[in-house]
């Protein structure tokens, strides 16, 4: 994949407020692709910029967290979740009807 692609999705995610959550098709379709949403978490994988893509606020369609965090196992991701005032429940998911951050 291209890094442009890559550098438009880390553009994305930076939108995404504190105590607000968004999914990785949520993403992809801002891209203009719903299909994209496996190379959005690819690329957030790969986040060279990790203190200004907060891409721990980037979830499945479920809600459910990263269980391979890129900095981090599970709990790094629900850690900084936590801080932020997000909950996350004891199976490590988010209820995207409270949190969910709705691109327009």
């Amino acid at each position: 994949m291209s890094s442009l692609l890559y550098e438009e999705i880390y553009k994305i995610v930076k939108h995404i407020p504190k105590g607000k959550v968004s999914t990785y098709g949520d993403i992809a379709i801002v891209l203009g692709n719903k299909k994209l949403s496996r190379v959005v978490g690819y690329a957030l994988h790969k986040n060279p910029y990790f203190l200004e893509v907060p891409c721990h606020r980037v979830v499945n369609r479920n809600g459910r967290l990263a269980p391979n965090f890129a900095f981090g196992k599970i709990n790094a991701q629900k850690q900084m979740l936590e801080q932020e005032g997000v909950k996350v429940s004891d199976d490590n998911k988010v209820d995207l009807e409270i949190y969910r951050h709705i691109f327009l």
